[in-house]
């Protein structure tokens, strides 16, 4: 018997959906087909000019042309610290800050530090693509908690208590959420960060999109509604989309002291320093003002009503209003085995090659994100480009029979 090549543990990894779907609209793309991709979450500005101009200057000097600490520069984690304060309202120091290659190494260290073979994570679902892969890799088990549309995505404490056994160790929160947008009202974070304190278990909280919400809504960090929750809670950001910084690669973790030293031990060991560029452009970035982000906030507020306006003419298509984020988690379940183009798709990840197919649009099926029947759309590409692209898709749908 040949011997396996690659490892179960890494044999078992799915390809990122998002990036994946990403990559074969830009392919059709170079190819000459005039493909529109609502795939990747991604801002479609430039980095602003004072972080870039930061980032110039740094590379010029020759203290960031060597390693350093492996979590992070002291004078970063201290400013993230402060900024959380700012931001949050939640009063951290900068030792319990580890700076991170993005949010996903975050995800994945947090796993790392918390998990042992078997401990079970509660993921409300739709959820992001890297958590369960995050989890599966750091020896932990995945247990979706399912919402939908009717709910507008939000996971109930019944519903977790429901999922609970003598095996949980953690719950992973986004709230603004990736896929749905949805944002979690302050009384329900805080019912369910007391629940996770009377029960024991911990909280990954993810706050990537923090700033990004709309229509006055307003977001609240889980150890602060519940201070109770800090000594088990470990947060996790990164300047990737609230800056559009998704290339420069710097995340961070937020834990208690001994959580955050185990995570930098393994950082030492993994990756070390994040690199040192990237790292004094942060700086400057979370440092500054939120003048850009606010700009930014006004494009994606536009662009989120349009997206909402055209998606619920089209019949067949249900799709709750995304309170944050920049992206749109329309049902498409109505549509499925309904005759279009000759073909009768079964499944979102069928209705979604129809859709690229013959319409030369690219979304993420909701198998993606453990609920099929769903399409995610990012809306963080140009005003044109989203009114077309969701027009054609519109165009194709209207044929089913």
């Amino acid at each position: 018997m040949a011997a396996r090549r690659v490892s179960a543990r890494i044999g078992g990894i799915s390809e990122s959906a998002t990036l994946a779907v990403d990559a074969k609209a830009k392919a059709l793309k170079a190819a000459g087909r005039p493909v529109i991709g609502f795939g990747a979450g991604e801002p479609d500005f430039p980095t602003p000019a004072s972080i870039v101009a930061a980032a110039v200057e740094a590379a010029k000097d020759p203290r960031n042309h060597r390693y350093t600490p492996a979590a992070g520069l002291p004078e970063l984690r201290e400013a993230i610290a402060v900024k959380t304060a700012r931001d949050s309202g939640y009063p951290v120091t900068a030792s319990q800050v580890v700076v991170t290659n993005g949010g996903k190494q975050a995800v994945y260290q947090a796993f790392a530090t918390l998990l042992d073979p078997g401990d079970e994570v509660l993921l409300p679902a739709p959820y992001w693509t890297t958590y369960p892969e995050a989890i599966a890799l750091a020896g932990g088990v995945p247990v979706p908690v399912v919402t939908d549309e009717s709910s507008g995505y939000l996971a109930s404490v019944e519903q977790l208590d429901a999922a609970r056994t003598p095996r949980t160790k953690a719950l992973l929160f986004c709230s603004p959420s990736n896929p749905t947008g949805a944002v979690y009202p302050s009384h329900l974070v805080e019912t369910i960060g007391r629940w996770a304190v009377e029960h024991g278990i911990w909280v990954i909280t993810d706050e990537i999109y923090e700033h990004l919400v709309y229509d006055g809504v307003q977001t609240v960090s889980m150890p602060v509604a519940v201070p109770d929750l800090a000594d088990t809670c470990i947060v996790v950001n990164g300047v990737a989309k609230t800056y559009a910084m998704t290339g420069w690669r710097v995340g961070w973790m937020i834990s208690p002291p001994d959580i955050t030293k185990a995570a930098a031990n393994l950082q030492s060991h993994l990756s070390s320093n994040v690199a040192n560029v990237s790292q004094r452009a942060a700086l400057a970035a979370v440092s500054g003002p939120l003048d850009a982000v606010a700009e930014m906030r006004e494009a994606f507020d536009r662009r989120r009503r349009t997206i909402i306006k055209l998606l619920s003419d089209i019949p067949g298509v249900d799709v709750p209003t995304p309170q944050g984020a920049f992206y749109a988690y329309p049902s498409v379940k109505s549509l499925l085995g309904k005759e279009i183009r000759g073909q009768r798709p079964e499944t979102s990840v069928e209705l979604a090659a129809l859709v690229l197919e013959h319409a030369e649009v690219a979304v993420v099926p909701g198998e993606a994100f453990g609920t099929p029947g769903y399409f995610r759309l990012s809306y963080a590409l140009g005003d044109d480009d989203l009114a077309a692209g969701v027009t054609r898709m519109g165009d194709l749908l209207r044929e089913a029979r």
